[in-house]
């Protein structure tokens, strides 16, 4: 395959390096590091203070002071969101000028709408990955998308969200199987993610409970009030707040886990970390929400109904007596980063390869 020019738009809002704030930064660097490895010339736009390595551009936040006459107007947005905004304007406006000039495809891994407003002043043509739901700006931002863009979900599940706005191909997300090693187990069960209401850890926390197995909380807290009220109130000897661990010491603690508990208040697109726990053979009991139906099966953990604790309890029982070795290699079969980054490669190419047929 003829090396890629790719200009790869990330989120501006956190860094793309460990310990990653959640699953979007922590794909857009494991496929930026792909696509290098295999040779092609990667461009990473993405917020300050990513990894070096990575070689990034910086999506440059500047500061932004509204005056008083501007702030007392009640119909204005965040001061942060025009931060972003004018972030990702400078960007698009200089690939306007001359991103054919450096570039063979754009690949928009972030979740602003500008990108897919913009793609129509931009003669290099871009892919968007839908990461999250539909949401009115991106909604919006699609009747302004360049023709020859294209758009792919994370999920069956995801595409059939956007059903309605967009035809939207699918490429599951991967993960990288080496990092993401098989441990040995425990006797202990694990939740690991942002912690945040959508994500509803205390469900996991009643059910390991209800389950008679104690469990381990590691992530990022972002909304303090949610683990003041909900979390703090449940931790104890048998469940315990980690912290935010790096990729390493996340892989070493679920793999070290008896099975992993994946509770979503919301229709999940994906569910990463599910994926990472079957790649360290660890089992997974989840809620039946989203992408989550299309990960969990074949050996490697069981579903049950959304919200439910005490059938989520008996999940927890009954996965963790699953062969680890069979929970490994599923996502050596199904959810590799290879096979993700394999499906991305022949798209990417194949928009370039049109662009310059025509």
């Amino acid at each position: 395959m003829r090396p890629l020019r790719i200009c790869l738009i990330a989120s501006s809002r956190f860094p793309v390096r460990e310990p990653f704030a959640g699953g979007l930064e922590a794909h857009t660097h494991a496929l930026a590091t792909e696509l290098a490895a295999r040779g092609h010339e990667v461009s990473v736009f993405a917020a300050p203070g990513s990894d070096e390595q990575l070689r990034p551009h910086a999506l440059e936040v500047e500061p932004f002071q509204a005056s008083d006459d501007a702030r007392a107007d009640v119909a204005a947005p965040p001061e942060m969101w025009m931060q972003e905004h004018h972030a990702y304007l400078s960007l698009m406006l200089s690939l306007s000028r001359a991103g054919s000039e450096q570039y063979d495809v754009i690949h928009n891994n972030s979740l602003h709408h500008l990108p897919v407003a913009m793609s129509s002043a931009v003669e290099v043509p871009m892919l968007t990955t839908l990461h999250t739901p539909p949401t009115p700006w991106l909604e919006s931002a699609l009747s302004f998308a360049a023709p020859s863009s294209r758009f792919v979900a994370v999920s069956d599940s995801s595409a059939r969200q956007w059903r309605a706005a967009v035809a939207a191909g699918v490429i599951r997300n991967g993960v990288d199987t080496d990092r993401w090693a098989p441990g040995p187990g425990g006797d202990r069960a694990v939740w690991f993610g942002r912690i945040v209401p959508e994500k509803a850890p205390h469900l996991a926390l009643d059910a390991a409970r209800i389950a008679g197995i104690p469990i381990d909380l590691a992530g990022p807290v972002f909304d303090t009030r949610y683990f003041a009220d909900e979390i703090e109130p449940r931790l104890g000897p048998h469940a315990r707040h980690i912290g935010h661990l790096d990729s390493e010491g996340l892989a070493q603690l679920v793999g070290r886990s008896a099975v992993a508990v994946v509770t979503p208040a919301w229709e999940e697109p994906y569910g990463l970390v599910a994926a990472e726990a079957i790649s360290c053979g660890t089992p997974v009991a989840a809620f039946a929400r989203g992408g989550l139906r299309e990960i969990v099966g074949e050996g490697s953990g069981f579903l049950c109904a959304p919200d439910d604790v005490q059938a989520l309890a008996r999940t927890i029982r009954r996965a963790k007596s699953l062969p680890r070795a069979g929970v490994r290699a599923y996502a050596l079969a199904h959810l590799s980063l290879n096979r993700m980054v394999d499906e991305y490669e022949d798209l990417l190419a194949d928009m370039a390869h049109r662009t310059r047929a025509a």
